[in-house]
């Protein structure tokens, strides 16, 4: 016969109340016991001297005929100075799972497209800086308005005209040449 130092529960619902017995392991846990040799309030304070309750020479007795305690009981041992209890370490208990971890591969993937958009974005946004600056140099600002400008006034041009004649009043616009105000004008009016 295996006998077991274990907890059997008492007391109301979620009014937790346990002995502390050594019982036959094949009985139910709150089953026919051999013999009850202490008690565990979990209610009472970390503290509190009465929260366990152990016989110390029955524990004894019934560790030297071969009783294995179960960890809760154990813990109490130890702490009683009756027995010494090992510590567990299971380092992979904290683990994601496989199915956490590709979710977390996947939001690390996004978030270094993000950040990789992010810097493309601030990289283009300081050549266009630069090139602003540079043609505030010459005296001609490229801007959205002048683009729109220029795909008007090539456009609007008369369809008899030339290519050679069409890429010219592209070139005034560009430069800001009288073509480039008519331009503006109208689209202030309109």
């Amino acid at each position: 016969m295996a006998i077991a130092l274990r907890l059997s529960r008492g007391g109301a619902k979620k009014r937790p109340y346990y002995r502390i017995v050594a019982a036959d392991s094949r009985k139910p846990r709150d089953g026919r016991y051999l013999e009850q040799i202490g008690t565990y309030n979990p209610l009472l304070a970390k503290d509190d001297e009465n929260r366990v309750k152990l016989d110390e020479d029955r524990a004894k007795y019934w560790l030297g005929v071969g009783a294995q305690p179960s960890d809760r009981v154990a813990r109490f041992l130890d702490a009683a100075g009756i027995r010494e209890r090992a510590a567990r370490n299971n380092p992979n208990k904290a683990k994601p799972g496989e199915k956490a971890t590709e979710r977390l591969e996947e939001k690390a993937e996004k978030a270094a497209a993000a950040k990789e958009a992010e810097e493309e974005a601030k990289n283009a946004s300081a050549e266009t800086d630069a090139d602003s600056t540079e043609n505030d140099a010459t005296g001609s600002v490229k801007t959205e308005e002048t683009a729109e400008a220029v795909a008007e006034a090539a456009t609007d041009a008369p369809e008899e005209a030339s290519a050679e004649d069409k890429a010219a009043i592209a070139e005034e616009v560009a430069e800001g040449g009288p073509v480039a105000d008519e331009a503006s004008e109208d689209k202030a009016e309109g």
